[in-house]
């Protein structure tokens, strides 16, 4: 038997780990045999000697078979399963998008998602926005809706990859949250326990990014890849701008009457258009349900000019305990904020620069997201008409709305909102959605 203090030695000092010793530790986490010191003694040597690819895949698929795997063949569904994964940003609300419209083009959706912390917004928290939504049901409800709407977006559950959530807590206390090759395995662990045959990664560069330079934001999207991949997941990876709020709101009720507008065809911003079916064109191609990209964006435009894609949408809430009439009167479900104010801006000229993470925070500040996992928020609160970066600005115009629970909250926002944002006489240069593409060739 390894003593957990020699694996943490071993790796300490330089060594590589074999697949059966980082087995047996990680079973030692389930078990609690292992204690929350040695977790951190491993995670911070992990931290400054790293992992080579092997022994990403070990701890990855060991993460995984600490738990329930999630079993598809016997549920007699026609088509592949294929999710994606974010690093999260500002106004990101791809995945109440795209899986809708992947599930309308014949794919299977299982979205295991998470709350939003620190400055970035969570796909868990914007569906709570929704009365009666059920972001924890059983294994089997999560399956049954998966089948039935081919999309299902809920949180992780206990039975799933229960080795990561002990880990990621030593982690977040310990500062090694930042290990690429532990970022690696806490995210696919989960991907792989939901049964995937196919995972699209978009990994985010910016200043409201989660990784702090495009470096570090390509050394994650090339692990994800090659582990994925290494684990028998087909993986590819965008990565994919944040240097403003990928929509023109932040908040997680008025991210999911964007969303809402989106796929009913009322209106579908640029930017969030252009990524959204960057990535679900993906997700189509690497699960073999279309030739190449070209052709996926053809049934996803489809997906969403004949309304497919907001049924599926509309079938998936009312399946989880939403209304079902959500979509045709989101007013009535979607509870506002009392206090609107706007952010002017306090010169002409054209916004130059904008420092996303701060706009989170600002969203963070008026009650929308927790800095603690354990506190509560304010699902009406947020950021409306954001201005985009290079679009002129006349003095006294709107940077944004802001949407606050108090007058003086409001005021507060506001202030923040002028803090992040930079005018100069003269535009930027024009940054790229999509900034690279890792394992992305056609399947075919």
């Amino acid at each position: 038997m390894l003593l957990p203090q020699e694996l943490i030695r071993k790796k300490r000092d330089g060594g590589e780990l074999r697949a059966a010793e980082i087995a047996a530790f990680v079973e030692g986490v389930t078990a609690g045999h292992v204690t929350d010191g040695q977790i951190a003694a491993l995670a911070m040597a992990v931290f400054f000697r790293d992992m080579n690819l092997m022994e990403r895949v070990a701890l990855t698929c060991a993460m995984r078979d600490s738990g329930h795997t999630l079993q598809w063949q016997g549920l007699g569904l026609d088509g592949p399963i294929v999710d994606k994964h974010s690093t999260g940003g500002v106004g990101d609300l791809t995945s109440l998008l795209l899986g809708p419209m992947v599930a309308a083009c014949g794919g299977f959706v299982p979205m295991i998602s998470g709350r939003g912390l620190g400055h970035t917004g969570g796909t868990l928290d914007k569906l709570d926005a929704i009365p009666g939504y059920n972001t924890a049901p059983d294994i089997g409800c999560f399956q049954r809706v998966v089948r039935e709407a081919g999309v299902a977006i809920i949180g992780q559950t206990a039975q799933l990859a229960p080795a990561d959530k002990r880990i990621y807590a030593v982690r977040d206390v310990t500062a090694t949250v930042e290990s690429v090759a532990m970022i690696t395995a806490s995210i696919l662990s989960k991907k792989l326990a939901a049964g995937l045959e196919a995972l699209v990664m978009d990994v985010k560069v910016g200043s409201g990014a989660f990784m702090r330079t495009l470096e570090k934001s390509v050394e994650l999207a090339e692990s994800i890849v090659h582990v994925g991949n290494g684990a028998g997941m087909k993986t590819a990876a965008l990565l994919t701008d944040m240097n403003q709020a990928l929509a023109p709101c932040a908040g997680n009720a008025i991210e999911v009457r964007c969303a809402i507008d989106y796929l009913t065809g009322t209106r579908r911003p640029r930017r969030l258009h252009e990524v959204t079916m960057g990535l679900a064109s993906r997700m189509l191609v690497s699960s073999g349900l279309a030739p190449d990209e070209t052709a996926a964006r053809g049934r996803l435009q489809q997906a969403l000019d004949t309304g497919q894609a907001a049924e599926r949408f509309a079938r998936m809430v009312a399946a989880l305990g939403g209304p079902a009439g959500l979509l045709d009167a989101p007013d009535r479900h979607l509870a506002a904020a009392p206090a609107v104010a706007p952010a002017k801006a306090t010169r002409s000229g054209y916004l130059h620069r904008v420092d996303c993470r701060c706009l989170g925070l600002t969203v963070v500040g008026l009650g929308g997201g927790r800095l603690r996992p354990d506190e509560d928020i304010d699902y009406t609160v947020g950021l409306t008409d954001l201005a985009e970066l290079g679009q002129p600005i006349e003095a006294g115009e709107p940077l944004t709305m802001v949407h606050a629970c108090t007058d003086h909250a409001a005021e507060r926002a506001v202030a923040s909102v002028l803090t992040a944002c930079q005018i100069s006489d003269s535009p930027p240069e024009p940054l790229p959605l999509v900034y690279w593409e890792i394992g992305c060739e056609s399947s075919s």
